[in-house]
């Protein structure tokens, strides 16, 4: 499904503060699987500059960024599961959030893009596909309600 057919979405009855209100869909959400990508993209820097470049591509307005990974724990403390060997970050936006998962022994990336404002999300894949040099790429749009 194409962003043009979210907005193409039925209205339903929603119960808010004891009235009924006509409402339609929340907003988008895309899901990005990524295999066989290059795991020198998987750093805090770069994800940085991947967050600034995907959040202008596809017109959002970042707010906060936070990572989660292993940078500034001790080596016998870090990670070594590959499931959990990598960087994750959370960059909020005005409208909702990106959150990304990278896992460096797998050389995979996983991407979650979750907007109350619609967005190209075919831009959204080529900038992923890009950035990190994505070999395999699945991906789900859905529409929250």
């Amino acid at each position: 499904m194409m962003m043009n057919d979210i907005a193409r979405v039925m209205l339903h009855e929603t119960k808010f503060d004891g009235k009924t209100i006509l409402t339609g869909a929340y907003g988008p959400e895309l899901l990005l699987d990524c295999r066989q990508c290059d795991p020198s993209t998987f750093n805090r820097k770069s994800i940085e500059g991947y967050m600034k470049a995907l959040c202008k591509a596809i017109d959002m307005k970042p707010e906060t960024l936070h990572f989660w990974d292993d940078e500034g724990v001790p080596d016998d403390e870090k990670e070594t599961e590959p499931h959990l060997v990598g960087v994750s970050a959370i960059q909020f936006i005005l409208t909702s959030s990106v959150v990304i998962h990278t896992l460096t022994l797998l050389e995979r990336v996983y991407v979650d893009i979750f907007s109350c404002k619609a967005f190209d999300d075919g831009e959204a894949r080529r900038i992923t596909r890009d950035w990190f040099k994505v070999g395999i790429m699945g991906n789900h749009l859905i529409q929250r309600f």
